[in-house]
């Protein structure tokens, strides 16, 4: 069972590093190596397009933070849906301002896609070898629930990773010189950011509410991981003409696949958005509206109420898919 982003073994030898240029490493480390390089690369080249949708993501999930209903009807939205928010952004705040953030997106994107499926496989294999051993083949068995466990771990260990470049990716997006939504903070480029908290708040402060981001990593790689093998195999077997590497086959299962990541994702997406954009606390080391995961996903449910775990779904899905 291969990886989401992992190709052909054709494909996987001609990206491989060369063997000679890497004769200390083992096969399996140069393909692990390749395979981190390669998921990467194309998640970079993903976000370049995918980016606009996450900021407007993160703008519609901090729209209304904390209003009640009655509050929220009272008061008039700057953004309605993915669109109008495209139209707005644009017209008041220039059209580069739908690509903020894209410098730490990349980053992050290596940092996370590298590391949770540079490491999937592996890791799949080592979880699986434990509790299953090998046939008489050599090659270990697999249970679906094991592969789930290793994508998630995989996935909290990109996001851990990752953090302080999410952190400084969603304040930047949330920033509007138009209307504000949620706490703004001002970073004239990425690596302003992150020296701007390092300052403020020392090495410590780059990964504040890393918890939140690993959480909702995790939950989207174990989805993500296991079950897209299971629609492309349930998509080549009762579709005609969709082979194991045809583009279409792929895109099926991609956006298949992204609508379950994204029903179990959002509600946690939500809940790291709001914490890394939060102001820092008096104390310094705590958010001055939620001190951790669960406070904020409690108060975020019981002011607005459920649904407004799912902010922010139909540009998340269309990001993801």
């Amino acid at each position: 069972m291969s990886s989401p982003n992992s190709t052909s073994t054709a494909a996987d030898a001609s990206i491989s590093p060369k063997p000679e240029r890497l004769s200390w490493l083992s096969q399996e480390q140069r393909k692990t190596l390749a395979t981190f390089i390669s998921a990467s690369m194309a998640a970079c080249g993903a976000v370049t397009f995918t980016n606009p949708f996450e900021v407007v993501k993160t703008r519609l999930q901090l729209q209304g933070e904390l209003s009640s209903a009655a509050a929220k009807g009272a008061a008039p939205r700057t953004y309605n849906n993915v669109f109008q928010a495209f139209w707005v952004i644009g017209r008041n705040e220039g059209i580069r301002a739908v690509q903020k953030g894209l410098g730490a997106g990349y980053i992050y994107q290596i940092m996370l896609n590298g590391t949770r499926v540079g490491f999937y496989e592996p890791t799949k294999k080592a979880v699986n070898s434990l509790f299953y051993g090998s046939s008489n083949k050599g090659e270990a068995k697999e249970h679906m629930a094991l592969n789930v466990v290793a994508g998630g771990f995989t996935g909290m260990l990109g996001a851990a990773a990752g953090s302080p470049f999410f952190l400084v990716k969603t304040r930047m997006q949330s920033y509007s010189t138009y209307a504000a939504v949620g706490h703004q903070h001002y970073y004239p480029t990425f690596i302003h950011g992150l020296a701007s908290i390092y300052r403020r708040h020392g090495f410590r402060g780059l990964y504040r509410s890393m918890d939140a981001a690993m959480i909702r990593a995790g939950s989207g790689s174990a989805v993500q991981l296991a079950s897209y093998d299971k629609c492309k195999e349930l998509i080549m077997k009762n579709f005609e003409g969709f082979g194991p590497n045809n583009f279409k086959t792929h895109l099926s299962a991609s956006m298949v696949t992204g609508l379950l990541v994204c029903t179990a994702m959002n509600p946690f997406d939500v809940i790291s958005t709001r914490m890394y954009n939060q102001r820092v606390g008096a104390d310094g080391r705590h958010g001055s509206l939620y001190r951790n995961p669960i406070e904020c996903l409690m108060r975020t449910v019981s002011t607005e109420g459920i649904t407004s775990l799912y902010k922010g779904f139909f540009p998340h899905y269309l990001r993801i898919g």
